[in-house]
């Protein structure tokens, strides 16, 4: 009798998930439930530990022990996500003491956290995972409050790291600690995520030796021995987030742990996972790791970037960036480019088919991984050994570049195509503006040490620096040319913290000043290629083939005149000319601060000391009228604008016009000697870019509007016009 009753005052599955999805949806209105905060507790405890117990279970409906029990545990667990998310948000006053309420008798009085710890080890993942994130909410509130870690959560962690394999239970702990992680990197915690990670030093260096040996052929075993396992995918990725979070900090909190040198003193170990692994999703989880890392931009995708431009250098950060620099330039001598997987380039809907017979597309994302990982770790093996190697040193640079290129053509047709190889930067980089400009100021670091290390003249260095793809000048004509040379998206690059082109600019420009003649073979060697390519199209071009973008300069060609190796013009940009990539949105104006661009400092810590961003610039540089709400901004005057009178227009298109009407009129063969006009047009069109970003950023200087001090940039804008005024009055007296 004395059972029967007491299982009659156990409230049933139906009456708890009833009063828990009361208690859910009040939460989202923003109101409190009319149940009493002791008893809706009681509910949450009896749903995380299992509605049912032991001896209660004959007392039960069947049903009740199965789905509707799951469903109870499951909403329960999320219920105490919900709670504690509200108490640190902006609720109302009764709402958020009543979850404090709630969590008190859950935390304090029934120990909540041991019960959803030991939910880690189910075998039920979505149960699994809802424990781990509400675990991990209830860690970082704790750690906000108190700044102390649950010795619970920590110990299941530890004991987890150090013994636990493959599985749910694992996968819960390296889940669990990469969302604290990440959500202390976000709020920039320094001193808690030292005191963090401290907690998890030893243990996590034991599991990335059990997952990632020193020895080659001990990864090569390992990777084997977890394919038995059916999690072991899904431990491993886990593991490789864990990883990038754990680099990530040391950027806003050099501590020195071991534990966030572990992507570095393992690089090793990842490089073989990327030859071996038999998933590709892992060799492509690990070398985008790898690339993260060599650039510095891990935690990029979910971290924000102020956070991380902090430029905080921890104690071993340089002997870091070596060793990794040096693990991959060793394993490229090693051919490990050779073991490296590229599939078929793949979206939502499967693989995609390239028009003709060229096969399927390749993994751009593989492509260019490997390509920055290579030029990155040049780049820092070259400011490592500076430029006292000699020639020697110049002479390896240059075969890892004719490795990698070795390695683009074999994976890729439409390289493989290319017959002027600086132009394979803007081929592979073209849809993603951020690595190419890492690539093109790697590429530039490369060229310079190449040039004081072998020394040979200036005209032989360029030659040979074509040949391995990474001559200065036809990267940046390549790249105007790829805008179209439009001077707004080069504004726009400066102005954005999203790409390193502010350091890769001015460094180029200090190159320029001191090889003028070299650019100007660029814009022949450049054009000429072009125009050689516009002469396999048939004779009879039709005028209707035509295509004009923006303004009367920019006139394309039907695609069969598009020069192979070339960019067509804004198709990478995908907008036509006189739109900007940034829409602005205001134009308030604020006080200016001495900032000066500096080689060594990083473009985005420029803008940290600066209140101005992006949205400074509209007006100023659209010369449109801005509508804000209900108010209407008055656009700037003439003098202010940007729009070009008409003589500008007519000498930006004087001549261009010329070849392409004569195509309809003359034979192919008599358009040769055109080609010295259209080399002298290519570089009145670069430098008359360059003279339209320099007033442009001169004006907004004057009005205080531009982000930072670019005194140092206008400075080296104004010496290239005065290079090409004295080598135009050089070759008018000639």
């Amino acid at each position: 009798m004395e059972r029967t009753a007491s299982c009659r005052e156990r409230p049933s599955v139906t009456e708890c998930f009833d009063c828990l999805t009361d208690a859910y949806r009040c939460f989202l209105m923003g109101s409190c439930p009319s149940q009493d905060a002791a008893d809706v507790a009681g509910v949450i405890f009896s749903g995380v530990c299992g509605l049912v117990p032991g001896e209660n279970r004959e007392c039960a409906p069947a049903e009740d022990c199965h789905e509707n029990s799951w469903e109870l545990t499951c909403i329960s667990v999320t219920l105490v996500e919900k709670m504690t998310c509200l108490i640190s948000q902006s609720q109302p006053p009764e709402v958020t003491a009543y979850c404090a309420e709630i969590l008190g008798v859950l935390f304090q009085d029934m120990d909540l956290i041991s019960q959803l710890v030991r939910q880690f080890q189910t075998e039920d993942q979505i149960i699994s995972h809802l424990a781990a994130k509400s675990v991990s909410t209830c860690v970082v509130y704790h750690l906000h409050k108190s700044a102390t870690v649950s010795p619970v959560w920590q110990q299941k962690c530890v004991q987890a790291f150090n013994s636990s394999p493959p599985g749910t239970e694992l996968d819960a702990c390296l889940w669990s600690l990469t969302e604290v992680l990440k959500r202390l990197i976000k709020a920039a915690h320094q001193e808690i995520i030292g005191k963090l990670l401290a907690a998890f030093d030893s243990s996590l260096s034991a599991l990335c030796s059990k997952f990632l040996p020193d020895e080659r052929k001990e990864v090569a075993k390992c990777l084997v021995d977890f394919t038995s396992s059916k999690h072991w995918e899904t431990t491993f990725c886990l593991l490789l987030d864990l990883l990038e979070a754990l680099t990530a900090s040391s950027l806003i909190c050099g501590a020195g742990l071991k534990c966030q040198r572990l992507t570095h003193i393992h690089s090793s170990a990842l490089l073989t996972t990327v030859s071996f692994s038999s998933e590709y999703f892992i060799k492509k989880r690990a070398l985008l790791l790898l690339k993260r890392a060599v650039l510095q931009k891990t935690g990029e995708d979910w971290a924000l970037g102020e956070v991380l431009s902090t430029g905080l250098k921890y104690e071993y950060f340089g002997s870091d960036m070596n060793m990794l620099s040096q693990t991959v330039l060793s394993a490229v001598v090693a051919n490990w480019l050779q073991s490296v997987q590229v599939e078929s380039a793949s979206f939502f809907g499967g693989t995609r088919l390239v028009q003709g017979d060229e096969g399927q597309k390749p993994d751009s994302v593989i492509l260019r991984a490997v390509s920055l990982l290579l030029l990155k770790s040049m780049e820092l093996h070259i400011q490592t050994t500076g430029t006292t190697a000699g020639a020697d040193s110049a002479i390896d640079v240059y075969g890892y570049l004719e490795r990698l290129w070795g390695f683009l053509r074999r994976c890729s047709v439409q390289l493989m195509e290319v017959t002027h190889l600086c132009c394979w930067v803007s081929l592979l980089f073209g849809e993603q503006d951020d690595d190419m400009m890492e690539a093109a100021k790697a590429s530039l670091s490369i060229f310079l040490h190449h040039r004081l290390c072998s020394g040979l003249d200036d005209f032989t260095v360029l030659e040979a620096a074509c040949a391995s793809g990474c001559n200065p000048h036809c990267h940046f004509m390549l790249l105007l040319q790829s805008v179209s040379f439009d001077h707004s998206i080069l504004l726009d690059f400066l102005i954005s913290t999203e790409t390193c082109f502010l350091e890769y600019f001015v460094r180029y420009l200090k190159y320029l000043r001191a090889d003028w003649q070299g650019f100007t073979a660029a814009c022949e060697r450049v054009s000429t290629s072009d125009y050689k390519e516009s002469l396999t199209c048939p004779c009879d071009v039709d005028m209707s083939a035509l295509t004009y973008k923006g303004e009367p300069d920019q006139v394309e060609l039907s695609s069969c005149v598009q020069p192979t190796g070339v960019i067509p013009p804004m198709e990478r940009i995908g907008v036509v000319a006189g739109l900007r990539l940034v829409e602005y949105d205001s134009s308030d104006e604020s006080n200016p601060e001495d900032i000066v661009i500096s080689e060594d400092e990083p473009a985005a810590s420029l803008y940290e000391k600066r209140g101005c961003t992006a949205l400074d610039v509209k007006q100023e540089t659209s010369g449109q009228p801005v509508f804000t709400g209900q108010q209407q901004c008055e656009s700037f005057d003439s003098a202010g604008s940007l729009s070009e009178p008409n003589s500008t227009l007519e000498r930006r298109t004087e001549g261009l016009s010329l070849p392409v009407l004569q195509s309809k009129q003359k034979p192919c063969t008599n358009m040769a000697p055109l080609s010295g006009q259209v080399t002298r047009e290519t570089l009145a069109r670069a430098v008359l870019c360059l003279s339209e970003l320099r007033e442009v950023v001169t004006r907004l200087q004057t009005k205080k509007l531009f982000p930072y001090n670019p005194s140092s940039l206008l400075k080296l804008l104004g010496q290239v016009e005065n290079f090409s005024h004295q080598s135009h009055l050089s070759q008018f007296n000639k």
